[in-house]
């Protein structure tokens, strides 16, 4: 029942249109097989791993890496991988999470590795065959990523890392980590490398439980020595790195947002038409159909600040910090108080474990804090109007009236 109405504006073009209607159907055909199978929900690695070589071999995580190195499109196209994300969230949260970390945990080889690093890690991630991570927040250093104190250091074999890094998805299961460490003080002094998960030094120490469950960990670096080519760009570029990867995949998160809200206006809406209540059908009554009006506003107006932000990187080619910053915060939140409305619909039955409303639930509060969370992206976005105001400053200083 899901409004494609959406695939007609102007923001995307032929193949994005395409590649929506075509994925859809092979969500449809093949998730279930995977999210639905025996046991699936207590083997979330292996849930999680299925998903990634069907996703592989489907041919969509071609999208999380570019052309040359087995890529779909020639660069990183920031539509698609809004299309990708609303599309598998509508379908199942952990195909989502593992398309997903598939870009962001490659994200930055992609946009700033040398071409020995992206051919020996990105034709993997494309495949399926290695499954990726990004190992930036510590326990003091999520939001305030500046006062992250893992440390690299240069050594005669490479980079020594040591530390601790956490809330890291696929911590566990990844194959390799993109890990940002200190090389000095102040904000220039972080950069990044590649890590492999065999890497002598390096542990998973924890496997973190959430209400929605994902793979998580707590990693520990213990004198890991990466090799020297596993440097990623130039020392002290892992904050521009991590931006510039985060100012591709951010609004993609709104786009997963987006994705779940659209299956919470799915699932209220056929509720109100088969649910009977006072004589008439929830449908008929005055208070449902108000609350499915905002529902829908809300799932068009995040939708129409995810597209122009995704339009705006892949077409004007510029950083796109307020943008994305406005897609992730609108989105995110309103998708939060689109899957309450839906599960006050379904009554009792909306807080009952299986009932999708009740996942829902539990599968969008985590989208509002990683990757910037809500109260960060406010400010983010009011530093962007200040400097706006601060360049153009198109009214005179009346002074005092």
């Amino acid at each position: 029942m899901s409004d494609k109405s959406f695939l007609d504006w102007p923001f995307l073009e032929d193949h994005h249109r395409d590649l929506a209607v075509r994925l859809d159907h092979w969500a449809i055909e093949n998730l279930p097989a995977i999210i639905d199978r025996p046991g699936a929900r207590d083997d979330l690695d292996g849930t999680c791993r299925a998903l990634v070589k069907a996703l592989g071999q489907g041919g969509w995580l071609r999208y999380c890496v570019p052309g040359a190195y087995g890529g779909a499109l020639e660069t990183l196209d920031v539509r698609a991988l809004a299309i990708i994300r609303e599309t598998l969230a509508r379908h199942a949260s952990l195909a989502d999470f593992s398309f997903a970390m598939q870009g962001l945990g490659s994200g930055a080889i992609s946009t700033f590795g040398s071409d020995a690093l992206k051919a020996k890690y990105l034709p993997a991630v494309a495949a399926g065959h290695k499954i990726a991570a990004f190992a930036l927040s510590e326990v003091d250093a999520g939001s305030d990523a500046a006062a992250m104190t893992t440390r690299l250091e240069a050594c005669s074999d490479g980079w020594k890392v040591t530390g601790e890094k956490t809330w890291i998805s696929n911590g566990g299961l990844a194959d390799f980590y993109c890990v940002f460490a200190r090389t000095e003080e102040g904000s220039k002094g972080v950069s990044a490398v590649v890590m492999d998960a065999d890497t002598d030094g390096f542990e998973v120490r924890e496997r973190i439980d959430v209400m929605a469950p994902h793979p998580l960990g707590r990693l520990g670096f213990n004198n890991a020595v990466v090799p020297h080519d596993n440097l990623i760009g130039l020392p002290g570029q892992g904050f521009k790195i991590a931006l510039s990867t985060l100012d591709i995949f951010r609004t993609t998160v709104g786009a997963a947002a987006l994705g779940f809200a659209r299956r919470a206006l799915d699932e209220a809406a056929n509720r109100a038409l088969s649910r009977k209540m006072f004589g008439a059908m929830l449908a008929d009554q005055p208070i449902a159909q108000a609350q499915l009006a905002e529902m829908a506003l809300d799932v068009d107006a995040s939708a129409l600040l995810i597209y122009r932000s995704a339009w705006t990187k892949d077409v004007k080619k510029q950083r796109v910090t307020r943008e994305a910053a406005m897609a992730k915060l609108f989105a995110t939140d309103q998708a939060q108080v689109t899957i309450d409305k839906a599960v006050q619909l379904f009554g009792g039955l909306g807080v009952q474990v299986g009932v999708k409303v009740e996942e829902l639930y539990r599968e969008i509060r985590a989208l509002r804090i990683y990757e910037g969370a809500s109260d960060v992206q406010k400010i983010v976005i009011a530093r962007e109007v200040l400097k706006e105001a601060a360049i153009s400053r198109p009214y005179p200083d009346l002074g005092t009236v």
